[in-house]
């Protein structure tokens, strides 16, 4: 059966009820909660809680920043041409733009909502950090933090979302948009998280639900704006929304960049075999309960549908394909192989083949014309079959390692991974062969 996640939006989505959600979807959640504490974004604590809303109890998740809460990531426009808009948005104190984190909804990554109350000021004094950051710093952030080239690929896609639609709907380049220091750690603990959880999860679709993106007014640092958010409404271009008659900022453009991009298709639910229930609380209370839910389930289809590129070269060497191959997985490639080939005129050569899904397909494209010398690719549509996958953190004498479960059309297959192997083999001065027959030993 085919593992899929389905995403009930009709209260919108914002980062932190996203990984909230994720969350409930594992059986060791506070484990997963150190590990989200271990990513090595410096500064940054996720702390999680049990919430009640409607007399269901889902878990909240909280980021902070340097011991202290924010529930504001501000984009800020800094222009070389100017500079006037790098700081008016620090005014914001003394316009009673911010408000108490009690009275929130989501974590607002852009935008407060102007119906929040005012009453408490004694969170404002520490937001006028006249630091700022652009996509450059963030990539640097990024490739110090303890997770895979795939999750690192993930994050930067979804920022560059948010950046080219702040960039569209303030008529700049992508180059001049600058986030506020904390709320920029904040953005990216968020997002992080998502594509960390759902990497972790390793869900064969994503499905969701039509988003509900709230009505009303957002007051920013450029003014009052109706919801959805300009920056908002461009990213969810081409999805299914709605307005209901809450009024509030329901979808941040934090939530909607990582529906964009993780999300194959928007719908109601489809049939689906219910494995796990998340719900993941936003802050603030409606007269409908605040939550994304997320049903971790096996769909009826038991198959899904893959793209096969290839090429044929035969003027690279070993080591040039060795590394081309290590940037398709990068890329988000399911597989890739290498197969000798006999060209025209007798010359050997290679078939190189990359299978991936339809969303890393143009990614993929660019980077075999990139890193390989053809001058053309094939492309086959294809279906596959495929077991489905959970991949558990078991204790070991050695260590935790994570096991690798596949099971579904009458089988069940265990696996460690290589790397996991290799790690333990190195942490405790052995050979992987030990690790490996102790470990399958105790399986047994």
């Amino acid at each position: 059966m085919m593992k899929t996640l389905y995403l009930d939006c009709s209260m919108g989505a914002a980062g932190d009820m996203f990984t909230a959600t994720l969350l409930e979807l594992f059986s060791n959640k506070n484990e997963m909660v150190e590990k989200l504490n271990n990513l090595g974004i410096v500064g940054v604590k996720f702390e999680v809680k049990d919430s009640i809303k409607s007399g269901i109890k889902g878990t909240s998740v909280t980021v902070k920043v340097h011991g202290q809460e924010e529930e504001v990531c501000d984009y800020d426009i800094k222009s070389e041409s100017n500079h006037e808009h790098s700081h008016h948005k620090h005014k914001h104190e003394d316009e009673h733009v911010h408000s108490h984190h009690a009275h929130t909804h989501h974590h607002h990554e852009y935008c407060h909502n102007e119906h929040h109350h005012h009453g408490n000021h004694e969170h404002s004094h520490h937001k006028h950090h006249h630091v700022h950051r652009g996509m450059k710093e963030i990539t640097h952030i990024l490739n110090n933090l303890n997770i895979s080239e795939k999750v690192k690929k993930d994050v930067l896609s979804v920022y560059n979302l948010i950046a080219e639609a702040e960039s569209i709907s303030h008529d700049i380049d992508v180059s001049e948009i600058h986030f506020h220091e904390v709320g920029s750690m904040d953005a990216i603990a968020d997002i992080t998280a998502v594509c960390f959880l759902l990497d972790t999860l390793q869900v064969d679709k994503i499905i969701a639900s039509p988003i509900n993106v709230g009505s009303g007014y957002v007051k920013c640092a450029h003014g009052i704006l109706p919801v959805p958010a300009p920056a908002t409404a461009y990213i969810l271009k081409d999805i299914p929304i709605y307005s209901g008659r809450i009024e509030s900022e329901l979808c941040t453009p934090t939530g909607a960049a990582l529906l964009k991009y993780f999300v194959s298709e928007f719908k109601h639910m489809p049939p689906l075999s219910i494995k796990k229930i998340g719900y993941g609380m936003g802050t603030k209370d409606f007269e409908v309960m605040n939550t994304l839910r997320s049903f971790l389930a096996e769909s009826e289809s038991q198959s899904d549908i893959v793209y096969e590129l290839s090429c044929n070269v035969d003027d690279m060497t070993g080591e040039e394909i060795s590394y081309a191959m290590d940037k398709f997985f990068e890329g988000g490639a399911k597989e890739v192989y290498i197969i000798p080939i006999i060209m025209k005129k007798s010359r050997p050569g290679n078939l190189i083949r990359v299978m991936c899904t339809d969303k890393d397909r143009e990614d993929l494209i660019k980077l075999i014309f990139k890193h390989t010398t053809t001058i053309g690719i094939r492309e086959i549509e294809t279906k596959r079959y495929i077991l489905d996958r959970e991949i558990e953190n078991v204790k070991t004498e050695f260590g935790f390692i994570n096991l690798k479960k596949s099971s579904g059309y009458g089988v069940l297959r265990k696996k460690y991974e290589y790397d996991d192997l290799s790690k333990l083999a190195s942490d405790n001065d052995i050979s992987i062969y030990e690790v490996r027959q102790k470990l399958y030993e105790d399986l047994e």
